[in-house]
């Protein structure tokens, strides 16, 4: 694929850290869309406008952000591997109180960019 002013890519393959695809594949399928279109950039080593940094993991790893008739659903992945994007986590927002990420996604995120690096690693591709 060409992405204007960065030429030709190759594409990194999409894998999901454990039951990441199947609640992503509960999201409603315009959330879907929109997020696939965002992995879609990262395996192409580019960055949807909308991705911003998980600021727990530090450089890497990224979420993106969808909002669809009142709910919110997050997917996190991490780019940091040369070998492969990994989405860590997908979930729908629950909390009620403020934006902050409830500690349970965080340690989950957390446990799985370790799962990430060890399939990465074990591929031999960093």
């Amino acid at each position: 694929m060409t992405i204007p002013g960065q030429g030709t890519r190759r594409e990194k393959p999409l894998h999901w850290v454990g039951s990441a695809k199947k609640d992503y594949q509960e999201f409603p399928s315009e959330v879907q869309s929109d997020m696939g279109y965002a992995l879609g950039l990262a395996q192409l080593g580019a960055k949807h406008p909308h991705a911003k940094p998980w600021k727990s993991e530090g450089p890497g790893v990224l979420e993106i952000v969808e909002d669809h008739r009142g709910d919110t659903y997050r997917a996190v992945y991490t780019v940091r591997f040369a070998g492969a994007v990994y989405v860590l986590h997908a979930f729908q927002k629950k909390s009620k109180s403020g934006i902050k990420t409830p500690q349970e996604d965080v340690k989950l995120i957390a446990q799985r960019l370790k799962r990430a690096q060890q399939d990465d690693e074990s591929r031999g591709s960093s």
